[in-house]
């Protein structure tokens, strides 16, 4: 994959129904000040993005046809030159990105036709599960080529129009601009509703939602970045930064304004979906609950081709880093496509501790990983600002940072 490859892939599945529904949720449940500690984890996530992703691309490999592949796994491996752990993170990436987010992904989706009267609790979230879980299913047959086309393709129209919406209503409302920015500050910085209650406060759900949205530190965007075909680690560590920033800074920014300059009442009720499309309809009517449900549907369509890409990553590695069997892999996208069903049709607490559990489990291994192995990202960027100031195309190396270059199938 070229660079730009590489970060659509990965903002596929950062730029989903966590932009929406994520911050709404956040918001509704843990109040306005969770959108300052969103913007908090976007800064400390987009340097372990940098980290995760420069590391993908120093310790990526090469297979028979000489393309390159890589990601948390193959650098636990072998910069850690410890197996067992980098299996253990191939399960949680598997349980993360094949059942909690594709489940929480698929409720939200279903979730956004509550506001419409044909909607009904009982059936309709069935009929939504079995059209996505066909269409899902349907995508996947093609492979990855197909995965890479359909999400380089869709994803810059839909956050580009995504933004152009939320903007719109933010200029209606542009009066209500600086009490809003007062109330975010406020509320994140009430430290007596904090710590009363950590586990539903401001702090918590911001960085919970956050790192759901833009997944930095995760250990998700590095099995994109160690295919892309760069001439420099460093390069795609920071194209992958640029892409925790659109996530955060650029959609979930976009929807936590639109929705709090509206003034549409706080509440638990309206958590999710209802919350933004009540925003919406301030300015747009009827046509903006409709919007809404569109964006969600690529959003989500997106989001699940993302992840399933990750999926593969892992399910190679475990299979001794070949490719399983074609019988096997259709097996398991058939079953990946009943997750998809399954997850229109459970309640939403049920989704989101899913995601919440899986996910940290990940995050959990990958970021002691980064902190251990950081080092040789950090020589990487140094050398790459070195070329640069010499006016240099930066050229990477392993041995201009002191790496044995034998051990590296890229780099000699």
């Amino acid at each position: 994959m070229s660079s730009l490859q590489a970060m659509l892939v990965s903002t596929a599945s950062r730029v989903g129904t966590g932009n929406i529904i994520g911050v709404s949720t956040a918001i509704c449940l843990g109040g306005p000040g969770s959108v300052f500690w969103m913007w908090l984890m976007c800064i400390i996530g987009a340097s372990s993005a940098f980290i995760e992703s420069t590391l993908a691309q120093v310790f990526k490999q090469r297979d028979h046809t000489g393309h390159a592949y890589g990601g948390p796994a193959y650098y636990i491996e072998e910069g850690l030159n410890n197996k067992k752990l980098a299996i253990l993170f191939c399960l949680f990436l598997i349980m993360t990105y094949a059942v909690g987010f594709n489940m929480l992904c698929s409720f939200n989706l279903q979730s956004t036709f509550v506001e419409y009267p044909f909607y009904n609790p009982t059936t309709t979230p069935i009929i939504i599960g079995a059209i996505l879980a066909i269409l899902t299913g349907y995508c996947l047959l093609g492979g990855g080529k197909r995965i890479i086309k359909i999400t380089s393709t869709v994803v810059p129209f839909m956050g580009l129009a995504y933004v152009a919406i939320a903007l719109i209503v933010i200029l209606f409302n542009i009066q209500h601009i600086p009490a809003m920015f007062a109330l975010i500050f406020k509320d994140a910085f009430d430290f007596t509703s904090i710590f009363g209650g950590v586990a539903g406060s401001c702090m918590v759900y911001g960085i919970k939602r956050g790192l759901f949205s833009n997944e930095a530190g995760v250990g998700s965007a590095p099995n994109a970045s160690a295919s892309a075909n760069v001439t420099h680690p460093a390069k795609q560590g920071l194209v992958q930064t640029l892409s925790v920033y659109i996530d955060t800074l650029l959609l979930c920014t976009a929807t936590a304004l639109m929705c709090l300059s509206t003034g549409i009442p706080i509440s638990p009720v309206v958590s999710g979906a209802p919350y933004v499309q009540n925003a919406i309809a301030t300015v747009f009517g009827s046509i903006g609950p409709i919007f809404i449900t569109v964006a969600m549907v690529l959003f989500a369509f997106t989001t699940l081709i993302g992840n399933l890409y990750y999926v593969d990553n892992a399910l190679i590695f475990l299979n001794g880093k070949t490719k399983p069997s074609e019988r096997f892999m259709k097996m398991f996208h058939a079953l990946c496509a009943f997750v998809v069903f399954i997850g229109a049709t459970i309640s939403m607490d049920a989704a989101w501790a899913m995601a919440d559990i899986t996910m940290g489990g990940m995050t959990l291994i990958n970021l002691p990983v980064c902190v251990l192995l950081g080092k040789i990202a950090i020589d990487c960027l140094k050398d790459y600002e070195a070329q640069r100031k010499l006016g240099k195309e930066p050229v990477f190396k392993a041995a201009s940072i002191g790496l044995n270059e034998e051990e590296f199938d890229f780099w000699k």
